[in-house]
């Protein structure tokens, strides 16, 4: 399994590191756009929804935000305000499971509702985000902070971790580890600016990365809930030995957003 991680990792990251500096923003949409109704599939079939019943469900609720969004820009009555609905309701959820110590009960319409416009309003924040003035650079920040945070919050909670953060959504968080994510995030920031000489004010470098740390980890326990109240340890099959695609993009969505409206 972990030859398996590794290879696919090799593959991956390049072909995506590749894919936000090189493509044209035309193209980066139409992968976004597929990625996004490959996301919904995934939906659809952890929560056991993948029959013709519920398709006008999933082209409503999902399928018309995403292209939306993606072709029509965020002008209009999506705006901020239904993305931030969105995000409440994950955090919802999350939150709901934690209180019941798991996810059973959850699954029917309502989660499928919540799966769907998470996936599709959410979602397209990658290439609006991306083809906005220097959102190449923007983009490539955002996940290089996010992967700091995980990796700053797993060697700590490794450790250091011996306080459970959220046991019924992810067992092996922790708050210690939590908090190291967050310190090492803000260090992180703190010195690729030092290192690139970037014009911010530091008081907005450190919030910024504050920031991002914070709903990277949120949006970890939210796609984490998903999975507990659909009943399933992978969204998917996708990425060999990762999962699928809601796995390696859950603690993105969240600062994606926060990040595309930061900047504007």
């Amino acid at each position: 399994m972990l030859k398996t991680r590794i290879l696919t990792a090799a593959v991956l990251l390049p072909a995506v590191g590749a894919l936000v500096l090189f493509a044209p923003a035309w193209l980066f949409t139409i992968v976004n756009a597929i990625a996004g109704i490959w996301g919904l599939y995934e939906v659809a079939a952890m929560t056991g929804a993948l029959h013709w019943v519920a398709l006008p469900l999933f082209a409503v609720v999902g399928g018309v935000p995403l292209l939306g969004l993606l072709y029509g820009g965020d002008t209009g009555w999506v705006g901020w305000l239904v993305p931030t609905l969105v995000i409440l309701m994950m955090l919802g959820l999350a939150l709901r499971v934690e209180l019941n110590g798991g996810g059973e009960g959850l699954r029917g319409p309502r989660l499928v509702f919540i799966g769907a416009a998470y996936v599709g309003v959410l979602f397209p924040f990658f290439a609006l985000l991306r083809n906005s003035p220097d959102g190449i650079h923007l983009l490539l920040l955002v996940i290089l902070l996010a992967v700091a945070s995980d990796s700053g919050a797993y060697f700590t909670g490794r450790y250091l971790g011996r306080t459970k953060l959220a046991p019924s959504l992810s067992p092996h968080k922790t708050v210690e580890g939590a908090v190291g994510g967050l310190i090492v995030t803000v260090v992180g920031a703190w010195l690729l600016f030092k290192m690139i000489g970037g014009t911010w004010d530091m008081g907005k470098i450190l919030l910024f990365a504050a920031m991002i740390s914070i709903l990277a980890q949120l949006g970890d326990l939210a796609g984490s809930a998903l999975k507990r109240a659909a009943g399933v340890k992978d969204s998917g099959w996708i990425f060999p030995g990762h999962g699928g695609l809601l796995d390696r993009t859950c603690s993105l969505v969240f600062a994606l957003f926060f990040a595309y409206y930061w900047f504007r």
